[in-house]
């Protein structure tokens, strides 16, 4: 390997540990709270390393069909944590995937038209979505700093606490003062030293690392064969449109830094890159694909704005997942340090949301309105789920939902009181900016 290409090999190293705590952390909680076991976690942490390999390595090649060609990084979106959660729990895992499935079908269709459907989605809509994402998952982390288990006796020990903000701790003080590079890795640095302190007291089982296998192939259909649930195929296809979305401010951005103009024929190939690689996450038993923001960070910060690094990184994901040991070693963080880890990650998703309102024109006090009926659904239902509880079952997976109803009301709100953008705001970009 000549100079060059180590240097690549560095940077796209770097690019997998600035993603790696947010791509395994989708698979272990969907995982815990569908009570999978041990052998399951390990298939799902290992096959989501390497599918993260495979989504971004078809987004960085460009064909004729696919593939946007910008330095971007895949990986599982976490806002489809919870209605994954609601779906396998209410209609069983091959719903999951029957859904996934479809909902990366629907993609793939619908890339072509997209520019003229994510008028829907402006600054207000999008900020507000995610705001209300990063806030209904933030009691997962609480519930998880605690120990997991809001029921047992031992939630809350000191121990637990212990571990819970030692972790939150050390990613403040990366984030204060260290530099570059190490801070884009705060949220990972913390996790590893909060799981060293668990090992020290004697709370870590490394029993996950010696049942795992050395190597595996990736095995379609791991969970069973997918079954197709029209309510949870309608709720996956909402999410994906926020996964899109929230790509298409990661595609601009990349575009902004590398000097790329991102027209719509680049934006038609990287959603059918990512419709494609959800496809194929169906297939294998993982879960929807979107950029991931926090490697945009890193391409400016390194200042190398080639694809080659990413592409060293696609690579090495894939070899990861090969190896079931390297994913077992995820199962032994212990929960507290999970959430402490998920408590700063769940707040950073919030304040994205916040930061993408922070655009909208509050001179007009029909958005404030908006956004407060919006969040209000959002979260208040989430909290209240059982206010549905007289209405069919496949509603209350819809009202159940806290980020499928603040969706939903946001988007209806908006177009009522708002309604569609003017065009030459979408054709010079000025939507596109969230």
């Amino acid at each position: 390997m000549n100079e060059q290409n180590g240097r690549s090999a560095v940077l796209g190293l770097q690019h997998l540990l600035a993603m790696y705590a947010g791509a395994v952390a989708v698979p272990l909680l969907i995982g815990t709270g569908l009570g999978f076991n041990e052998a399951q976690m390990t298939y799902l942490i290992s096959i989501d390393i390497f599918m993260c390999g495979v989504a971004t390595l078809l987004q960085l090649t460009v064909t004729r069909f696919f593939g946007i060609g910008l330095p971007v990084v895949l990986g599982c979106a976490i806002q489809a944590v919870s209605p994954l959660i609601l779906i396998g729990t209410k209609s069983g895992i091959g719903a999951i995937y029957g859904a996934i499935i479809a909902s990366g079908i629907f993609v793939v269709l619908i890339s072509g038209v997209f520019s003229k459907i994510k008028v829907l989605f402006p600054p207000l809509v999008t900020g507000t979505v995610i705001t209300v994402i990063g806030l209904t998952l933030i009691p997962v982390a609480i519930t998880k700093i605690g120990g997991g288990d809001a029921a047992a006796a031992s939630f809350g020990a000191p121990d637990n606490l212990l571990l819970g903000f030692v972790t939150i701790a050390l990613i403040i003080g990366i984030q204060i003062f260290a530099k570059g590079f190490l801070r884009s890795i705060a949220v990972l640095i913390g996790l590893i030293g909060g799981t060293l302190l668990a090992t020290v007291l004697g709370l870590v089982d490394l029993s996950a690392i010696s049942h795992a296998p050395v190597f595996h192939l990736p095995q379609p259909f791991y969970f069973g064969l997918p079954t197709f649930d029209i309510w949870s195929i309608l709720l996956m296809i909402i999410i994906s449109i926020v996964s899109m979305v929230e790509s298409t401010g990661v595609y601009f951005a990349l575009g902004d830094i590398t000097g790329q103009p991102v027209s719509s024929e680049s934006l038609k190939k990287g959603y059918r890159a990512e419709g494609l690689a959800v496809i194929l996450g169906g297939i294998f038993n993982t879960f929807p694909y979107t950029g991931f923001s926090q490697n945009v960070g890193l391409v400016q910060l390194s200042g190398i704005k080639t694809r080659k690094p990413i592409y060293f990184s696609a690579v090495f994901l894939i070899i990861l997942g090969l190896f079931p040991k390297v994913g077992a070693l995820a199962q032994i963080i212990p929960e507290a340090v999970l959430g402490g880890g998920m408590l700063v990650m769940f707040g950073m998703v919030a304040v994205q949301g916040m930061r993408m309102l922070s655009k909208v024109d509050y001179s007009n006090d029909k958005n404030l309105l908006i956004i407060a009926v919006s969040l209000g659904f959002g979260l208040g239902f989430n909290i209240m789920p059982t206010l549905f509880s007289r209405l069919p079952e496949t509603l209350q997976m819809f009202t159940g939902n806290g980020i499928v109803m603040s969706s939903m009301t946001a988007i209806i709100l908006n177009l009522l009181f708002n309604g569609l953008p003017k065009k030459e705001a979408v054709e010079s970009g000025e939507f596109n900016e969230v």
